[in-house]
């Protein structure tokens, strides 16, 4: 391994974190500018230093655990949620020449695979609480990471039968003439409902849902433990904004300005609409959000993976 290699590998997680950390303070001022109200304003111009005052409260908090909890599991989860996430940002491409992890020609199984462990996380850490809420929480959490899961791999199937590749780079290539989100806007809308589902962002923050749980499955987690699952759900709003720009924005395709530059762009502007969303929709009751899923947006990605299928064959045909 090159040391340049090794630089990248080592400075990209801290440059996510503190990314996920900068978010905080976006998504106040964000949100108060839609609810016509001041955001933070008081710690650093224009609160910029907001965040940096709460992550130095978060880690100076006692860090403590309840008698009555798992000890080994109650650590375990949110390292787990976090080593997830990163991990996950090794085969995003943001320029044709770079990536973590190169040219996987497996990455968004890869990405789908990481999506899938993150369940654990908020699982162990509701069971091992041994706190009703937070067991509740990781119920809540199982069933709906795991049904939404299987909305979004249905819904990338399209993608890959049109891009013929499971390669992220591949899919950007393919997306030269046309971006995806024209010929799978089906997909797309189903792909992003089940994103916002699987960050457990609003509406679909059920495994959370303060006035019922508390606050879910991390209700009796304190300190930089608590500090690990909060930065880990602004990481997979980045990482679910991410795929959104590779695989129906045409990742780091566009005129004048740089490849990079592009990329932040596009996965800035999804970012932003996760935020804004918060502050636009109620909660949705947990058996109409179930609902939703198994009774739209299942039909809805068949119907676009047939659809696909079709068109590929009369094009194949002619």
């Amino acid at each position: 391994m090159t040391s340049s290699a090794l630089f990248t590998i080592i400075l990209t997680p801290l440059l996510l974190l503190a990314l996920a950390t900068v978010l905080t303070w976006v998504e106040r001022r964000l949100l108060g500018l839609w609810q016509d109200r001041h955001g933070p304003n008081r710690v650093g111009p224009g609160g910029m230093f907001q965040a940096v005052a709460d992550g130095i409260k978060i880690l100076f908090k006692q860090d403590w655990i309840p008698p009555f909890a798992d000890r080994g599991v109650f650590i375990l989860a949110p390292a787990i949620g976090m080593m997830t996430v990163l991990l996950s940002f090794a085969v995003i491409p943001v320029t044709m020449g770079t990536g973590i992890a190169g040219d996987l020609n497996v990455g968004l199984l890869f990405i789908l695979a990481m999506m899938g462990l993150g369940v654990y996380a908020v699982v162990l850490a509701g069971w091992s609480s041994n706190s009703k809420f937070a067991l509740l929480g990781g119920m809540r959490a199982a069933a709906q990471m795991i049904s939404y899961e299987v909305f979004m791999g249905l819904s990338l199937l399209g993608v890959v039968m049109m891009a013929g590749s499971f390669s992220l780079h591949d899919i950007v290539t393919a997306q030269a003439g046309l971006w995806f989100i024209i010929p799978q806007c089906l997909g797309f809308g189903v792909f992003l409902l089940a994103g916002i589902a699987e960050t457990h962002r609003l509406p679909f923050d059920l495994p959370e849902g303060e006035n019922e749980l508390g606050a879910g499955f991390h209700t009796e987690y304190s300190g930089m433990k608590f500090g690990m699952f909060f930065i880990a759900e602004y990481a997979g709003i980045v990482l679910v904004s991410s795929l959104v720009t590779t695989l129906y924005l045409g990742g780091w395709r566009g005129p004048l300005l740089p490849p990079a530059l592009w990329f932040m762009i596009k996965t800035g502007g999804m970012v932003a609409f996760f935020i804004l969303l918060r502050a636009s929709l109620p909660r949705p009751r947990y058996d109409q959000l179930m609902a939703l899923g198994w009774k739209v947006l299942l039909p809805l990605s068949l119907l676009n993976i047939m659809a696909t299928g079709t068109i590929l064959m009369l094009r194949a045909s002619l």
